[in-house]
């Protein structure tokens, strides 16, 4: 077997490719400009607008923080009120908004406490105020997830 390790190619100038460019163009090739900058909003972004369900469900926490939370009573006489006390006067009469506010704080309930809980006066006397406010956080939380 005969192989050649000379090719017979003449060496390739490696300006010649830059001259030709030059000569069919002879301006010379400005470097590129800098990318402008992103835009950056001049306001910030609109905040969050709570729905309906969300908006009853943490005026209701609210209630709860500034007057109290009660068991087995629906309003104690200093005030204080279990949670379906609170989800009335956060809602202000039955309407659908504390109907959906409701189901899903009872959800929750039953999220973490077991599926038991078929009411949510039911639930509120049989556990702490811990247990009943992190509920209510949770319903605050998915309904603000839901946009609701």
């Amino acid at each position: 077997m005969n192989t050649r390790t000379q090719n017979g190619f003449t060496p390739l100038d490696e300006g010649l490719y830059e001259a030709a460019f030059q000569l069919l163009d002879p301006q010379p090739i400005a470097p590129e400009a800098p990318a402008a900058p992103a835009l950056v909003p001049s306001s910030p972004l609109p905040a969050h607008r709570p729905g309906p369900v969300e908006k009853t469900l943490r005026d209701a926490l609210g209630f709860l923080d500034t007057h109290g939370w009660a068991r087995h009573s629906l309003i104690h006489p200093e005030g204080a009120r279990c949670s379906i006390g609170a989800l009335r006067a956060a809602a202000g009469a039955r309407t659908t908004t504390y109907r959906d506010a409701g189901n899903l704080l009872l959800d929750e309930a039953c999220r973490q406490h077991g599926k038991k809980w078929q009411t949510i006066p039911h639930w509120n006397d049989s556990h702490t105020g811990a247990q009943v406010r992190s509920v209510w956080e949770a319903a605050i939380h998915r309904a603000h997830h839901l946009n609701i």
